[in-house]
């Protein structure tokens, strides 16, 4: 766990608020028929929840997915992302390490 990259991707409200909406799937509109299936949230709700660019919020997809907070699968000309909750744990503990050692 790299504790300066996941910073770096948690030292901005839209990235965390992209965190705090991917918890729950009911946070955007319904998938489309095809994708019922797919676990995870396709980036063109991200984009459209966010309000901002498609080139800003792939930006911010690149970050949270490089610090290990989600997983990105492409089907398609689609990329759905969901939380890493496991690595989200893992640097939880990892910081709370860090800020309690001696």
């Amino acid at each position: 766990m790299d504790i300066e990259s996941a910073l770096a991707a948690l030292n901005n409200p839209t990235r965390r608020k992209i965190l705090e909406w991917l918890k729950d799937r009911s946070n955007f509109p319904p998938a489309l028929p095809e994708h019922a299936q797919l676990d995870g949230v396709c980036v063109a709700y991200i984009q459209e929840k966010a309000q901002l660019s498609q080139s800003t919020i792939s930006t911010y997809m690149a970050a949270l997915k490089k610090a290990g907070f989600v997983r990105a699968e492409r089907h398609g000309q689609w990329t759905f992302y969901r939380r890493d909750e496991a690595a989200i744990a893992a640097f939880l503990e990892a910081f709370s390490t860090e800020l309690h050692k001696p």
